[in-house]
């Protein structure tokens, strides 16, 4: 590997660790937000209709704003601050955040008008209750505006992210989490009493808090970075035009996840009353590896990856998409199998309280399970995927989504029927394997690192430590429960904490100890940074 080469793979194992530690804060208070809306609500009909109603905003947030246009924004406004300069690359921000808030504010007043069609389309069984479906329109209404906000706040990331910026973009989300907590506790107890609407309209009103928080937390920084915003249009500039060339099929490249979750959505809404929250709950549970691991290191090699492209550097992005995809895989085919030995002791940490009981504890870990399967595969799309936008190319992408989709839907139908609600997790992880497949098989004719046994046999050595340390976690966790008895009931959640901690902590030193062993590189990278860390600020005592 090149000096130059090594030079990029650090910023970006840099630049994800500093996003990591950001996403982490924000996880966190998402844990500490899906805790309060499990407590408060549990699993059952209201729950179901806030999941369908969120589902919509959502699902065009991460096709739109966080996926396809951040997809198409980073590369290009890198290339107009290699090629053209700070000013001329500030202009084309401005022009994309006045497009945006032209092109998403019609999306959004389109919803608003057809959100009973959209509601009935996706869960055609809340129909038959019209005080479900009343309460499920207004609160997919009420969030509607959502889509402007954290489209706005993903440009100022991708902005911040360009320029060096990486901590506090990432950390914004924690302050939609922070509303939406706050919202369980201030406004939910109140919407009966004030507005005679059921307490979960609240987290509705809630959302779109967080959404303008944000947005709002990143301006700041954008002022400090010389950033000025600027009404001005022109849609016919050459990178609002590339852009929007970048960003329509790329809607569909990246669509493929979130498409399937709708999916599962609409055909889980026939599977009983909880079914939907189950699917959501555990998803969102996947959400935290994938948020903390694959997108952070994603986001992280993207503006490095943009700007080697810039400069047409094909093998340097070749050795930093290889070191990414590394990166990416240690950390999550881990997670995958810790989350799959200890789903159910998850489980009941995090939601079994209030209004969630024992039984929602098993069926959510059973989905949690089947989603995890798919972890990898998840994170691996979303670290791909955006490397065919560097060259200016979103055909495979599209058709890679196509092709996962229809697959999704093949098996929805398939497994619905013997795996109940279970069949449909089951179904996405399937079709995130097939999307993964296809994007790093068109990917091996770009790069030739990706076709060397080094890099194959390298990927073996991980799965091979990670698998194994991630099993032991399950022995570690049955030992400690039965061990931890005379502290606390065997049944007890203190138990489960103390017990599900140890396990964690030595599976993690396991895998630790492999690692060095088999000469993982990325392990021993790291060992070597929190080293040189250490001894810098023992020499300044």
């Amino acid at each position: 590997m090149s000096e130059l080469t090594g030079t990029q793979s650090k910023k970006v194992t840099k630049s994800a660790a500093l996003m990591g530690a950001a996403t982490f804060l924000s996880r966190i208070a998402g844990l500490l937000r899906e805790q309060t809306f499990a407590y408060v609500f549990g699993a059952g009909k209201w729950t179901d209709s806030f999941n369908v109603a969120f589902r919509i905003p959502n699902m065009l947030r991460d096709l739109f704003a966080e996926g396809a246009l951040s997809s198409a924004f980073v590369p290009t406004f890198n290339l107009a601050l290699e090629k053209e300069g700070k000013e001329k690359a500030f202009r084309l921000a401005n022009l994309t955040y006045n497009s945006v808030f032209i092109i998403a504010g019609l999306l959004v007043l389109l919803g608003m008008i057809f959100t009973p069609e959209i509601v009935a389309f996706l869960a055609p069984k809340f129909t038959q209750d019209p005080e479900q479906f009343k309460v499920t329109v207004i609160m997919t209404r009420i969030m509607s505006p959502f889509l402007l906000l954290v489209s706005w706040a993903a440009i100022s990331m991708g902005l911040l992210n360009s320029m060096g910026v990486f901590f506090m973009p990432s950390v914004a989300p924690a302050f939609f989490n922070f509303s939406m907590i706050a919202a369980g506790w201030l406004i939910c107890p109140y919407m009966e009493r004030l507005f005679g609407m059921p307490p979960i309209v609240g987290m509705a009103i809630g959302a779109m808090i967080g959404g303008a928080l944000q947005f709002g937390v990143q301006v700041p920084l954008l002022y400090k970075k010389g950033f000025k915003f600027r009404f001005i249009l022109d849609f016919l500039d050459p990178g609002i035009k590339r852009i929007v060339k970048i960003m329509i099929p790329g809607i569909i490249g990246l669509a493929a996840t979130q498409i399937n979750v709708a999916i599962s959505t609409m055909l889980g809404t026939s599977q009983g009353s909880g079914a939907v929250s189950y699917l959501s709950y555990a998803f969102r549970l996947v959400q935290l590896p994938i948020g903390l691991f694959g997108v952070a290191v994603a986001q992280a090699s993207l503006p490095v990856m943009s700007k080697l492209a810039a400069r047409d550097a094909r093998d340097e992005m070749g050795n930093t998409l290889a070191d990414s995809m590394r990166l990416s895989y240690f950390i999550n085919i881990f997670s995958c199998v810790l989350m799959v030995v200890l789903a159910e002791p998850i489980i009941r940490i995090i939601y079994q309280r209030g209004n969630f009981t024992a039984t929602d504890t098993q069926a959510t870990a059973s989905v949690l399970r089947l989603y995890s399967l798919g972890l990898v595969f998840f994170s691996l799309v979303k670290l791909m995927g955006p490397v065919f936008y560097t060259f200016g190319e979103t055909a495979v992408p599209a058709i890679s989504s196509v092709l996962s989709v229809v697959s999704c839907i093949v098996l929805n139908l398939l497994l619905i029927k013997p795996m109940g609600y279970r069949g449909l997790a089951f179904s996405n992880s399937i079709a995130s394997l097939i999307n993964a497949a296809i994007l790093f098989v068109m990917l091996t004719k770009k790069f030739d690192i990706l076709k060397k046994d080094s890099f194959y046999f390298g990927f073996l050595k991980l799965s091979l430590v990670t698998v194994i340390a991630g099993a032991f976690s399950g022995i570690a966790y049955n030992f400690c429960a039965s061990k931890l008895t005379f502290l606390f009931a065997e049944a007890s959640l203190m138990n489960a904490i103390a017990s599900i901690s140890l396990a964690v902590l030595a599976s993690t030193l396991l895998l630790y100890a492999l690692s060095l062993a088999a000469n993982i590189k990325e392990v021993k990278s790291a060992a070597d940074m929190f080293l040189v860390k250490f001894k810098r600020k023992l020499a300044k005592k």
